[in-house]
């Protein structure tokens, strides 16, 4: 897997008593395999895997690989605050189906760069798929360091990285210095257009839960076709609606109610997180609406 093309992190539908909706889930995945994305992500932030339990995480893989496996590319997010558990959740997903798997640095653990090299050749080590790494130290309280990036990428399974630290010059060193050994995917949705002009050919998208043709178009009009003039066009667009989820500090609360707006009811997000506000409410509708005509 090279994990190019436009990846959608998917929501966890949740019915009105909190537990998961997996029938919406299951029908949520075969809409979106057929509209032109690369692959789907189940367990990653925007599913909300760190507020379910071990089992709903299992159940998820199962669901969506019944649904949608051998139809478009699937990735496990596999984060957790151990390495046997997240050891545990790669070997189901691998045994659900799922072709690879997002890695993260445990979160609140904080370890350091020397244990999160042994975490990671570990997790390799037992589960042996396809690894994005996914760098996003703001959620992990931990970056994936050069040298420990260096050392992974000695390993065959190591194939990519989800970029998400927000740093535009962290994406240049990123550019500069690895482009050639493995896919840097747009991590930092408002930033996909400067992911794109400097080669990125990869983009996990949240808003591609609601949005996906958008995404898809914009990708193939800047990596396909080289046309950035169009890209920015599609980018001004998009970007209103990419700055309220990355930059208006509900990201999860956002997606769920684009969703809403392009007529899939996913119910609220699980407490600690509330709902928006009207005020919130309108403000995304406004920049939505008119894209979903």
């Amino acid at each position: 897997m090279n994990f190019h093309g436009v990846h959608v992190p998917l929501v966890t539908p949740f019915l009105a008593d909190g537990e998961i909706d997996h029938a919406k889930l299951a029908s949520h995945a075969q809409n979106l395999s057929g509209r032109g994305l690369s692959g789907l992500g189940v367990g990653g932030t925007t599913g909300e895997y760190y507020a379910l339990s071990f089992d709903e995480r299992l159940k998820t893989f199962d669901t969506v690989a019944a649904a949608v496996g051998g139809k478009i590319d699937l990735i496990a997010g596999i984060n957790a605050t151990t390495t046997t558990e997240v050891i545990r959740l790669g070997k189901a997903a691998k045994s659900a189906g799922f072709n690879s798997v997002l890695v993260a640095a445990p979160y609140y653990a904080q370890p350091t760069q020397d244990e999160l090299l042994a975490h990671l050749q570990k997790v390799d080590d037992a589960v042996d798929l396809p690894i994005m790494l996914y760098n996003f130290p703001a959620r992990t309280g931990t970056e994936i360091s050069d040298a420990v990036l260096e050392t992974m990428l000695e390993r065959k399974n190591v194939v990519a990285m989800k970029e998400s630290t927000g740093d535009i010059s962290h994406l240049h060193h990123l550019m500069m210095h690895y482009s050639d050994r493995f896919t840097v995917s747009c991590g930092m949705d408002d930033q996909a257009l400067e992911f794109f002009a400097w080669g990125g050919k990869s983009w996990f998208g949240g808003a591609g839960n609601f949005l996906p043709e958008l995404h898809v178009e914009m990708l193939d009009t800047c990596v396909n076709k080289g046309d950035f003039t169009a890209g920015r066009a599609l980018m001004r667009k998009l970007l209103p609606v990419l700055e309220l989820l990355e930059q208006g500090g509900k990201f999860i609360q956002y997606v769920r109610y684009g969703c809403e707006l392009a007529g899939l009811e996913v119910g609220l997000a699980r407490e600690p997180l509330g709902a928006l506000t009207e005020a919130e409410k309108e403000s995304l509708k406004a920049v939505v609406l008119p894209l979903l005509k």
